[in-house]
């Protein structure tokens, strides 16, 4: 891999979001090289430095649930409600190439940095709000986290099992999709501007990222007017699904002809492979009672692992359940670095493992490499690179307003 310049090397973006969508998007730009300066209240700044398992971190405004979507980033306060903080906030402005607010339209504009004003001082600012539903609708004022649109966007009704209830998906799916579909959008908005040389406005709602999450499921409800049916750990195919062995759980996905007769043959059932190869993709799923109860048995012969090395030699796509702690130690997430290790800003001589990105590339690989700034870090090394005297930033600082 090239360990020289990013995709996003020179591009400065100004992050005035807090919670999880909103700071994963803008990590996201940041371990593509993005310089990403993270703008916060010294009286309120990002709830998350505050959250997280480890309290003592929390106390330090260094919360894990920070850290995870801090790296690389630079850390200013500036309190946008102070009079003064205007003066600050444009020349900022005038500095920047993009600009992330997951505040809703009223705060947006209250605190000066609505899209209208901005882009008066910056047309080439590309600007992307990010709310819950979005800036358009009957909802558009109402705010909402990741398990509320978890509910509103039927989500939460299509998880679980059908005796057990709708159930919540566990971590926050939709704040971090919500965050990559931005950082998307964003990045094609940059490229548009190198073509046209103008800025551009991005409104990304998590409720429609909900339903680009459920793509397929979208467009099966929209036809049949039917919602899908929570099917748990099982599918319409029997050979796609969740069965228990000798010492645990194991998850098959033998869902094409061909993956369903590798599956029957490598389990001795010669009748159930010919069978499979002249069926119809009706026929496969009418075979469902039959097939899982074959299966259900013939699993409790041997161990999880044992049958996920054996499933997999054999072309069927197969895997032991594992609890996330089990995940992270496996060679296959070492060998794609998806996370890395920056220095802990509150541990001396400490490491914190994050994740850094789902993708690698010859030239530009994300990476992380400075530790999650503390609170206000970098304000004065801001404010000088703007052009304001050591004077002025005291002032500024007596007065609060950073």
């Amino acid at each position: 891999m090239n360990e020289g310049g990013r995709t996003l090397d020179n591009i400065r973006v100004l992050d005035f979001t807090h919670v999880l969508a909103g700071p994963f998007c803008t990590y996201q730009l940041a371990v593509m090289g993005a310089d990403v300066i993270k703008i916060e209240s010294a009286q309120r700044p990002d709830m998350m430095r505050i959250n997280g398992p480890d309290y003592d971190l929390a106390k330090q405004a260094m919360g894990l649930h920070f850290q995870t979507q801090a790296a690389n980033k630079r850390a200013m306060t500036l309190d946008l409600k102070h009079s003064e903080s205007i003066q600050i906030l444009d020349k900022l402005l005038l500095n920047a190439d993009v600009l992330v607010v997951n505040y809703r339209r009223n705060a947006a504009k209250r605190l000066n940095i609505d899209y209208e004003r901005v882009k008066k001082i910056n047309p080439r600012l590309v600007y992307c709000s990010m709310t819950g539903f979005g800036q358009t609708g009957p909802k558009a004022d109402h705010a909402a986290y990741d398990n509320v649109i978890q509910a509103f966007s039927g989500l939460m009704a299509a998880t679980g099992t059908e005796e057990g209830g709708p159930t919540r998906v566990g971590p926050p799916v939709l704040d971090y999709g919500t965050g990559a579909q931005a950082a998307l959008a964003i990045v094609s908005s940059l490229f548009q501007r190198e073509r046209t040389g103008e800025g551009n406005y991005i409104d990304i709602a998590m409720l429609d990222a909900a339903m680009m999450l459920m793509s397929s499921s979208v467009t099966d409800t929209a036809i049949r007017a039917t919602p899908p049916a929570r099917p748990g750990n099982r599918s319409v195919k029997a050979t796609y699904g969740c069965y228990q062995t000798n010492d645990g759980d194991l998850m098959i996905g033998a869902y094409t002809r061909e993956q369903i007769v590798n599956l029957w043959l490598v389990l001795g059932q010669q009748t159930k492979a010919q069978k499979a190869m002249a069926s119809s993709q009706q026929n496969l799923d009418d075979a469902y009672d039959d097939d899982t109860r074959t299966l259900t048995e013939v699993f409790k012969s041997k161990s999880a692992a044992q049958w996920e090395v054996i499933l997999n030699d054999a072309d069927v796509p197969a895997a032991r359940v594992r609890s996330l702690d089990e995940s992270l130690k496996e060679p296959q997430i070492a060998s794609r670095k998806v996370t890395q290790t920056v220095p802990s800003p509150s541990m001396p001589n400490e490491q914190v493992t994050i994740p850094v990105a789902a993708w690698q590339s010859e030239h530009s690989t994300p990476r992380a490499n400075t530790a999650p700034p503390s609170l206000g870090q970098h304000t004065v090394e801001i404010m000088q690179a703007l052009g304001f005297e050591p004077n002025q930033i005291e002032q500024y600082q007596q007065s609060g307003c950073i």
